[in-house]
């Protein structure tokens, strides 16, 4: 049997790089897998990757009236959530005399304040029991010149992942962080040969990771084999920021 047989799952930015590794995953597993992106595009060429059952869904999850939006679509079609995953998020470089407000409040409108929104809206849909996974970020633990406010976004992730856990622990709802450290995806594509070498030189498994090797992390966690597991951090980063 499937390890997601028969459960909803919503993948909030599920249409490319780790999102869409998740999608596919989930979708494989036998998950009925919603996911979303603000790109129309992105969703069709999304759907055409993904085997299994799969509802792309066009929306801006910044926007607390979007997510009102899909999770009553969501209501109406499958009416309820076994596996709620939050990936959408963002990355900028600046420094501290950088920084201005456009900069910071855009990383944390969508790094922060996004996730605490579409919790709060998926709240009436999950499940008791349910599994909440929020896509962090190994950064929440490293200081990386240039990425101070991503950092400590992600930071407040894994916070909220604490807080949260013990919010909802009534409902039996898991609450629990994927951190991935350097993934290969088109993001680190667009980086410099010399950014490239310089992450892989410092990964003790000496290359990157993969998009599907996050996948696997987040359907353990989503799973029932992770039943025991709350409020905890997973790292998929090589060993960089363990060893």
């Amino acid at each position: 049997m499937s390890r997601l047989e028969n459960k909803v799952a919503v993948v909030l930015g599920g249409a490319k790089g780790i999102g869409l590794a998740i999608s596919q995953r989930f979708a494989s597993e036998g998950a009925t897998t919603w996911l979303t992106s603000r790109r129309e595009e992105e969703l069709k060429t999304a759907s055409g990757k993904i085997s299994g059952t799969s509802i792309p869904l066009r929306a801006d999850v910044s926007q607390p009236v979007e997510l009102t939006r899909i999770m009553q679509t969501i209501k109406d079609e499958s009416g309820q959530i076994d596996v709620l995953v939050i990936n959408a998020g963002m990355s900028e470089y600046a420094t501290i005399g950088e920084i201005g407000e456009t900069h910071f409040d855009q990383i944390f409108g969508l790094n922060v304040r996004s996730p605490v929104f579409a919790l709060q809206a998926a709240l009436p849909l999950l499940k008791p029991g349910a599994s909440v996974v929020l896509i962090g970020s190994i950064a929440d633990v490293i200081g990386t010149p240039g990425y101070g406010v991503y950092s400590a976004s992600k930071a407040a992730l894994r916070s909220f992942a604490r807080t949260w856990t013990r919010e909802l622990s009534a409902r039996g709802i898991r609450i629990n962080v994927v951190a991935p450290g350097p993934v290969d995806t088109e993001m680190m594509a667009a980086a410099s040969d010399e950014v490239r070498e310089g992450l892989t030189g410092a990964i003790p498994l000496g290359r990157l990771g993969k998009p599907e090797e996050v996948a696997s992390a987040a359907l353990f966690l989503a799973s029932d084999e992770s039943s025991y597991i709350a409020g905890a951090e997973i790292c998929v980063d090589g060993g960089l920021t363990q060893v």
